[in-house]
């Protein structure tokens, strides 16, 4: 198994968009990319503790690959919206591609720069390449929220 980590607004949307995929095992909501330990949802929504709304994805690669996983990434929601996606403003709602390998950069890299082309000058992506830091899980309620709700996802 490996391990992707992507951010693109609200966890909810992005976790519901990645779960049901062959090859996808298992996904959890979390928070990443910032600088308090051990954060809460109340403290990450204050825009205070640097870190994004994420889903931790553990998939076979065999199965599904990293780069139809970042294929998914760019079309479930805006990349060229800085800190903002639909209605939630903020940095915890940035684009952000989190590697865990120096192939997945790469990939991530290479990706970003086919989705520049194709959209345009016009369209700047902002989306974030940083290496994966720390993985928080959110709190049990906001796991499989959108499934335990009944919800099938939320539209840009």
């Amino acid at each position: 198994m490996e391990h992707a980590t992507f951010a693109a607004g609200c966890f909810w949307g992005v976790e519901a968009a990645f779960q049901k995929l062959p090859g996808v095992k298992h996904t959890t909501v979390g928070y990443m990319g910032g600088t308090t330990r051990n954060p809460s949802y109340e403290q990450v929504c204050t825009d205070r503790t640097g870190h994004a709304e994420v889903v931790h994805i553990e998939f076979d690669p065999t199965i599904i690959s990293y780069d139809k996983l970042l294929d998914i990434f760019w079309q479930i929601h805006d990349p060229t919206q800085k800190n903002k996606q639909g209605p939630d403003v903020g940095t915890q709602y940035r684009s952000a591609i989190f590697y865990e390998t120096p192939n997945q950069k790469r990939l991530a890299e290479e990706s970003k720069r086919k989705q520049e082309q194709i959209r345009g000058r016009s369209n700047e992506i902002v989306t974030e390449i940083t290496p994966a830091s720390a993985f928080y899980p959110a709190e049990d309620y906001h796991q499989k929220y959108f499934e335990k709700k009944g919800i099938a996802g939320c539209r840009l």
